[in-house]
């Protein structure tokens, strides 16, 4: 086994003595810093590498901080107005995870930079802490990468935001099967869209 395989053991058993006190480190230095900042270095490389980093100009870490538990509805001094449906404040859950409001919020404070991928390195009681794989567009050695410089063209600019990412596409639910046969044609509003519709084209 390589080093890599190795790491990835020592990930898959977060409860041994090992692993709790490396995680209960780390989660206290991450507190003392910003809420989003550049990362020098992956601090798990090996998971890092398979969702597509690669160590080399243009491509950057930034890790972020997510509040953890459900999404308290916003509003003033917890009145909801209208039918008794729509009085909850408390016990909503977001609709989508926690990761990709981590991935949104890196795309949203580095906005000429691409979200690449992200992956979880820890969690205490408030936060969770994930770090982003963000990839430079305009860098010319990503633009000369055959394997990355799909990333380069418009259609991915704010990818987070459009579900693409991988924890992003989670939530809109595609996959295959007749589990999944409510989003066929990429969302469910476009599914909806195209069954209501009618179509009476001129030349048929």
């Amino acid at each position: 086994m390589g080093a890599y395989k190795y790491m990835e053991e020592l990930y898959k058993k977060k409860q041994s003595d090992l692993m709790r006190f490396l995680l209960r480190v780390r989660c206290w230095q991450f507190r003392q810093l910003a809420a989003i900042h550049r990362a020098s270095r992956p601090t798990r490389p090996d998971k890092a590498r398979r969702l597509g980093y690669k160590n080399k100009q243009g491509v950057c870490i930034y890790r972020t901080r997510v509040k953890r538990g459900g999404r308290k509805k916003p509003v003033a001094k917890g009145i909801c107005y209208g039918k008794p449906k729509t009085a909850g404040v408390n016990q909503l859950k977001f609709q989508r995870s926690i990761q990709s409001v981590a991935e949104e919020r890196v795309g949203r404070a580095c906005g000429g930079l691409r979200v690449l991928n992200s992956y979880w390195v820890g969690q205490d009681a408030v936060y969770k802490y994930y770090e982003v794989i963000c990839v430079d567009p305009a860098h010319k050695a990503v633009r000369r990468d055959a394997r990355l410089n799909w990333i380069c063209t418009a259609v991915h600019k704010h990818r987070e935001l459009s579900g693409l990412t991988s924890a992003g596409r989670k939530n809109r639910g595609s996959g295959k099967g007749h589990r999944h046969a409510k989003v066929i044609g990429s969302s469910r509003r476009a599914n909806w869209k195209r069954r209501n519709t009618l179509s009476l084209r001129r030349y048929r």
